[in-house]
């Protein structure tokens, strides 16, 4: 049986620790009414003469799990893209981060599952200081800037700046031009943030939490490129599988392999 579990959270700055909230959403069987439910299939084998191996065994599958943080302006849209990546969703007024948000999430790429422990930090200037607390030992960094507000841009590069030189020195950090579905109103070339991108050795996409253009595809983009070490016991992979982000039809809470 598979499962998709989301976890979020709100730190309290004066005790700067984290509240976590967790929700499973198991599949369950469905029940029809009027209708009694089918016993459980039982897979039977012969004692004698088989020499086989007890069925449903099933693969062994590596499980990775990552600290991720999410840093720039404000109203860049941080949030908005943590939220379509986590739960599918967008909300027009979403409220504005203090200190900081938690959430998980976890992808299937191929014999991987790479779960992500998602920092969502607020993008005031009266929290930077915070900020180094929370990209500390994160092995993944996500900067956003807004492509139509081109001083978002100029902060994201100083936030690049700030993790190459205090991060981890292996960080993979990713650059998201957020916004791009007002790219009528856009006043950063793609060209540009390309070409910083590739000089300082960054991803680098265009997205759009409000229409789900490339939220998933980055996220993917980065789980490829952390290291694949089995950091979890194999046997728990079954239970705990994320959204398959290669099938460009899947949502955040649907489970992958096999799942509905």
């Amino acid at each position: 049986m598979a499962e998709v579990k989301t976890s979020s959270a709100r730190v309290d700055l004066h005790s700067g620790k984290a509240v976590q909230v967790t929700e499973a959403s198991p599949e369950a069987p469905i029940s029809t009414p009027g209708r009694r439910p089918s016993p459980p299939a039982v897979s039977s084998m012969s004692s004698r003469g088989s020499g086989g191996r007890s069925n449903g065994s099933l693969p062994q599958t590596k499980i990775c799990q990552f600290k991720l943080v999410l840093l720039g302006d404000m109203a860049v849209g941080k949030s908005s893209l943590v939220l379509r990546f986590v739960k599918g969703q967008f909300d027009e007024f979403q409220e504005t981060t203090i200190g900081a948000a938690f959430l998980a999430q976890s992808v299937c790429l191929d014999d991987t599952t790479v779960k992500f422990e998602i920092w969502d930090t607020a993008g005031q200037e009266r929290y930077h200081s915070l900020a180094p607390m929370y990209y500390r030992g994160a092995q993944a960094a996500i900067v956003v800037f807004d492509i139509t507000k081109p001083e978002t841009f100029e902060r994201a590069k100083a936030w690049v700046k700030e993790l190459q030189r205090q991060a981890s020195p292996n960080i993979v950090i990713a650059l998201a031009g957020n916004k791009a579905d007002l790219a009528e109103r856009r006043l950063v070339d793609f060209e540009e943030a390309q070409t910083y991108a590739e000089d300082t050795s960054l991803l680098f996409m265009e997205t759009s939490a409000k229409t789900a253009m490339n939220v998933n595809e980055l996220f993917l983009a980065i789980a490829k490129k952390m290291p694949k070490t089995d950091t979890q016991n194999p046997t728990h992979a079954a239970r705990h599988r994320g959204v398959n982000l290669q099938d460009p039809d899947a949502h955040s809470t649907r489970a992958c392999c096999g799942g509905n």
